[in-house]
């Protein structure tokens, strides 16, 4: 397989790994609708990977020409120095790609940061607001009657985590299921504030993003973001 046919199967093949299941392969019987769907969806995908590299503006019969030639087993119509200076082309346009991502990303970071200073300068001076060492806020609902667990512990919570605006983005009482985890397996917040908690208690957890996902995030949540926490600490194992 040439450099170019192999950087293009590769892309595809993530692509498609993203989206499939873990259920293991087997092998189906010809089925003309299924063919059509799977057709679809490889070229849903294909357009979609194409389109976040940069590079959407392919001539759509010369790509199926490819693909023909390719499930055929034939040689490319393409010369290796023709391929290569492809390559050369998608390498740079998802460089451009990659960099215009991460200024973004460098930008809502930064606003983040200063929404975050303000925010946690006016909340701490607050009653009932504590502020510790680390820079964490915590916010007592309900002090509780049990014991506060240590740091080699399991805890079974409730919470549900905002961010600065609001947005839920993760909530036990949602899914209506407690969440259960050793302290030394969540976020520096988390560790530091369930230790301050004691059983049957309620508390509200102001984490800044050093004490989170930092300037890296997280699935839905955004670089550098503060995360606020209301937490009740069910029980300890």
């Amino acid at each position: 397989m040439t450099r170019f046919l192999f950087l293009i199967f590769f892309s595809f093949t993530c692509v498609l790994v993203a989206a499939e299941s873990t259920d293991p392969v087997v092998e189906q019987p010809h089925d003309a609708s299924l063919a059509t769907e799977r057709g679809y969806f490889f070229g849903y995908s294909f357009g979609n990977m194409l389109k976040q590299g940069g590079n959407p503006d392919v001539d759509l019969s010369a790509l199926l020409e490819g693909m023909k030639d390719a499930l055929a087993e034939s040689q490319p119509a393409m010369s290796s120095e023709q391929q290569a200076a492809v390559i050369d082309i998608i390498k740079e346009r998802q460089a451009a790609v990659q960099l215009a991502q991460q200024e973004m990303a460098d930008s809502l970071g930064q606003r983040n940061i200063d929404q975050e200073i303000t925010f946690l300068a006016e909340n701490g001076a607050r009653e009932g607001v504590t502020t510790t060492a680390s820079g964490l806020q915590i916010e007592m609902l309900d002090d509780g009657e049990g014991k506060s667990p240590k740091l080699s512990d399991t805890v079974v919570v409730h919470y549900e985590g905002k961010l600065l605006d609001g947005t839920v983005f993760d909530s036990s009482i949602a899914r209506d299921e407690p969440a259960e985890f050793g302290l030394q397996q969540v976020i520096p917040g988390w560790t530091e504030g369930l230790q301050l908690m004691k059983i049957g208690g309620k508390a509200i957890l102001f984490v800044p993003s050093k004490l989170a996902y930092g300037p890296a995030g997280r699935g839905n949540i955004p670089p550098s973001a503060l995360l606020i926490f209301e937490v009740q600490l069910l029980s300890v194992k």
